[in-house]
């Protein structure tokens, strides 16, 4: 059983938006299994539990079970790191970035699936926590491992529109 969303009259962008970025992009050189990871990843990051079980669903043999525990997992620890690195970006005294977060993150090490689509979902979920410090660290990996600019932007893409769905839902 399919789990359909329902957009009213207002979200027609966003519907639209959603059936698309969860195709190919010509200019973007992410693979079907890292869209659906990235959304999912988002998904779970918006803590709507319709919105978890519509990606679930379209996902469907396109991505594994480690994809589906490192989408999880990317949500989980950049909930964590987020907060506590934006924290440490905006407030005015800069010796926060220089102490040591103490906290644990070994997952980022070993995430059970490719570092760099581990990256795309961190990304991804830190885009819509709003941790520019995280934004900026990402991207710095990715570009450090040859991925390019138009495929960054089809993974923040899906990052927005997800988190519109889940807006979405919430007004409906």
């Amino acid at each position: 059983m399919t789990k359909n969303i329902e957009f009213k009259d207002y979200a027609k962008d966003i519907k639209l938006n959603l059936s698309s970025i969860l195709k190919s992009d010509p200019e973007s050189s992410l693979k079907e299994n890292q869209i659906y990871g990235v959304a999912l990843s988002c998904a779970y990051t918006t803590k709507n539990s319709d919105l978890v079980e519509f990606v679930l669903e379209k996902a469907e043999g396109k991505i594994s079970e480690e994809e589906i525990n490192a989408a999880k997992a990317a949500s989980s620890i950049m909930a964590m790191n987020n907060i506590y690195y934006r924290f440490a970006h905006l407030v005015s005294d800069k010796e926060y970035l220089q102490m040591p977060a103490k906290l644990r993150m070994n997952i980022i090490g070993n995430p059970g699936i490719d570092k760099v689509d581990f990256e795309l979902y961190s990304l991804a979920v830190s885009a819509i926590n709003g941790c520019g410090l995280c934004i900026d660290s990402h991207v710095k990996q990715l570009v450090n491992s040859k991925v390019d600019k138009s495929t960054i932007a089809h993974t923040i893409r899906i990052s927005s529109v997800i988190n519109a769905v889940a807006q979405t839902l919430f007004i409906n």
